[in-house]
Parts: structure tokens; C-alpha cells; sequence
């Protein structure tokens, strides 16, 4: 893998929240981006007021949401920023470890970069099923196996 993974602690709580979050963070992203082309990705961790920000801003959506990618051109894969409330909150409701979610929001994160998306079933079929592959290499279990077909 030839990405440089940075990562940027914004928000101070995700040390105490989820310690390693930062080494978390980079080998998610490493398995993500496991053969893309060279190039830097910087992963911020933020909160919530940060993610509504960019929302609104970007989106046009004035709400926070767990994780956003903007990708980028040139030696710059773009950069990544995930929210901790939403994230925590996320991850209570779904009865998962906070770490097996944030890794899952990483990957799906790092997945955007590389121009994966889910506007339409079949490519949202498609993001799944390699979520679903990288996640597994983690150790992690499927974050859609308890959902129905939405």
C-alpha cells in the first residue's frame, strides 16, 4: 500500500473514548487501501459540530453524520472526518464495540476515496460486499448482517 495515512485528533475525547484510536484509524485505512495508488489521506477525528459543519457546507445538509470523505486529485487521495458523538451513539443502537464501528466507518470512509459509492443498489451492493472483505481481514464481523434488505 502506498497511501500515507494521517491522522489528525481534533476533538481530545477520542483518546479517552477510544484509546489507539489514532493506530486504529491507519490500519483500517491500510487494509482499505491495500494496492491504491501512492498518494496521502488525512482522517480527522472530530465531533459532531465539526461533521455538521462540513455537512451543511458541502452537503447542504445541517446535520452531523458519522463519517464524510472528500476526495481528492493529484498526490492527494483526500481526506476523511468522523464524528465521536455520532459514531458512539451509532454504535450503542447497533449493540457493536465502538472500535468495530469506527473501523467499519474508516473503511467505508477510505472506500469513497477510491471511488466507491452506494447512489444505487447495485453499486451499494458492491461497497457492501468489499466493506464486508477488508472488514473481515480485520476481524471484524459484518456490520449488515442484522439489517434487512434496505
Amino acid at each position: 500500500m502506498n497511501a500515507d495515512i494521517q491522522v489528525d485528533i481534533v476533538d481530545p475525547r477520542w483518546r479517552r473514548r477510544l484509546p489507539g484510536a489514532a493506530a486504529l484509524v491507519r490500519s483500517s485505512a491500510r487494509a482499505a487501501l491495500d494496492g491504491a495508488r501512492r498518494g496521502c489521506v488525512t482522517f480527522a477525528l472530530a465531533d459532531d459540530a465539526f461533521l455538521r459543519t462540513l455537512n451543511r457546507d458541502f452537503r447542504g445538509k445541517d446535520k452531523p453524520t458519522n463519517v464524510l470523505s472528500f476526495p481528492g486529485s493529484g498526490a492527494e487521495l483526500g481526506d476523511v472526518a468522523l464524528a465521536l458523538e455520532t459514531c458512539a451513539r451509532e454504535a450503542k443502537a447497533q449493540r457493536k464495540d465502538l472500535a468495530a464501528h469506527v473501523r467499519h466507518l474508516v473503511v467505508h470512509g477510505a472506500l469513497h476515496l477510491l471511488g466507491h459509492d452506494h447512489e444505487n443498489d447495485a453499486d451499494a451492493f458492491a461497497m457492501e460486499a468489499l466493506e464486508r472483505r477488508v472488514l473481515r481481514r480485520l476481524g471484524v464481523a459484518d456490520p449488515y448482517r442484522m439489517r434487512g434488505a434496505a
